[in-house]
């Protein structure tokens, strides 16, 4: 069993002993927690929504009775997904949000994820002080005539479509004459009830859906990577679909399949829509560290500045913000636009998308090829507890302090001559050092992260 106490949240395995996994105990002292801090920046109201998983309903109870008890007034909008919730925080004029969602974690999981008064992911500074409060059980509930109220309203997946249809570069009118045929793989958690949804308010007609009912039975492993969509892949080229759409267990990352049956490619799914962006209005991008170099080569293109924030949604955000960039998000799939909302969004993703495979009335396949071709190896190295990993990271930057180096987040070493970066960052909870590392083909790629390995091997002394 398992329990992950960290500054943006709280995610454990489901059953065991308290402290041990996410169990009623830690789940209700969270809760606590973060309704304490809520009051004591003079919110009233919280906002709380869940993924499908079967843990969630028990989950959810927990929470909205916890918050209830405190005093605090609770907008439950059910099945929903992370950018709704986000949304409706603002839309309420909640103090914050809670979603209940592991995310891309398998059935077992399940999680509390913390939102501020704007709809974002709390900072670091206070999700220590949440965690501070939790640690200390420093509540004071309220008496009985002071208690909380609490209103079911499932109306917010319905009024972010309606959102999304306003959005001015969505082209619903391109889209609905384009006559798409779109396959979707909702992993039977809530995409399924908002992907399709979206899809007949954008006038899309012909939808294939594959594994959307909101049961929570994850048909394969929820993390909408290439292994785990082959089913989708199959559909897509079997039933001569022009797209396939992959959302992951909250609806906050979007991966896409082409009508040829491959994957358009989770890192492509921002450059895509960044690219559509930049062409009606000029601006700035960020993603993090580890994501393509391929969004920065289309910023460039459209002469815009690209922006490398540390890896984390919050980081990003705050990156967005800081150098007022007009779209922003994450290699694995997740799109921020600013002027929605701060948060990643796997709808509003493919509104974008859509409209630009419309307008650029292209393939996926042909819009694929448009863009950069990179490859990212994705690697590991397992040390011991007894190595400094600070100081394995120091050698290897002073090994190649003649190339460009950021230490925003680790280490990455970008190769320009070559086209070509690594990137290491070392697990806050184990003994390891990721190791990213882009180049123009898979075999360059994985032969720069071997590179990088022999080099860390050698300064350890393996």
């Amino acid at each position: 069993m398992t329990l992950i106490k960290s500054i943006s949240g709280i995610r454990g395995t489901i059953g065991g002993a308290p402290g041990d996994a996410l169990t009623p105990v830690d789940t209700v002292k969270f809760a606590a927690a973060f309704g304490t801090w809520i009051k004591a920046r003079k919110g009233k109201k919280v906002v709380i929504g869940r993924d499908a998983r079967p843990s969630g309903e028990m989950v959810s109870q927990l929470v909205a009775a916890t918050l209830q008890g405190l005093g605090l007034h609770v907008v439950d909008l059910g099945l929903s997904t992370t950018p709704t919730v986000e949304l409706a925080v603002t839309l309420e004029k909640a103090g914050g949000g809670i979603i209940l969602t592991a995310s891309h974690n398998p059935v077992q999981w399940n999680a509390l994820k913390l939102l501020n008064e704007k709809g974002e992911f709390i900072s670091a500074e206070d999700g220590a002080v949440v965690l501070q409060l939790a640690q200390k059980e420093s509540f004071n509930f309220a008496p009985v005539e002071l208690l909380g109220s609490y209103l079911k309203n499932d109306t917010y997946i319905q009024k972010h479509i309606q959102l999304i249809l306003k959005y001015k570069l969505v082209d619903v009118k391109a889209i609905r004459n384009s006559k798409f045929k779109i396959a979707v793989d909702a992993v039977n958690s809530t995409g399924g009830i908002a992907v399709p949804r979206l899809l007949k308010a954008l006038g899309v007609k012909n939808v294939v859906e594959l594994y959307c009912e909101p049961n929570g039975k994850f048909p394969h492993n929820p993390e909408p990577l290439p292994e785990h969509l082959k089913k989708i892949s199959s559909v897509v080229k079997k039933q001569r679909c022009d797209l396939g759409i992959v959302v992951d267990p909250d609806v906050d990352r979007l991966a896409l399949i082409q009508e040829d049956g491959k994957p358009f490619g989770e890192e492509y799914t921002l450059v895509a829509v960044a690219d559509y962006i930049l062409r009606k209005k000029k601006g700035n991008t960020v993603s993090n560290l580890s994501s393509t170099r391929a969004l920065r080569d289309v910023t460039e293109l459209h002469n815009g500045l690209y922006h490398a924030a540390a890896v984390g949604e919050v980081n990003v955000v705050n990156k967005m913000k800081e150098t007022g960039a007009v779209i922003g998000g994450e290699g694995n799939g997740g799109v921020i636009v600013p002027d929605f909302h701060y948060g990643r969004d796997a709808l509003m993703g493919i509104a974008l998308f859509l409209s630009h495979l419309a307008k650029s009335k292209l393939k996926a396949s042909e819009l694929r090829k448009t863009y950069p071709a990179y490859f990212i190896s994705k690697n590991k190295i397992e040390l011991t507890p007894q190595i400094n990993v600070d100081a394995v990271l120091e050698k290897i930057k002073s090994k190649y302090a003649h190339e460009n180096i950021n230490t925003t987040d680790g280490v990455k070493i970008d190769f320009e001559k070559e086209k070509e970066w690594v990137h290491l960052r070392k697990s806050n909870t184990e003994p390891i050092i990721r190791i990213y590392a882009e180049s123009e083909n898979e075999q360059k790629a994985n032969e720069l992260a071997q590179r990088i390995i022999n080099d860390i091997k050698e300064i350890i002394g393996q």
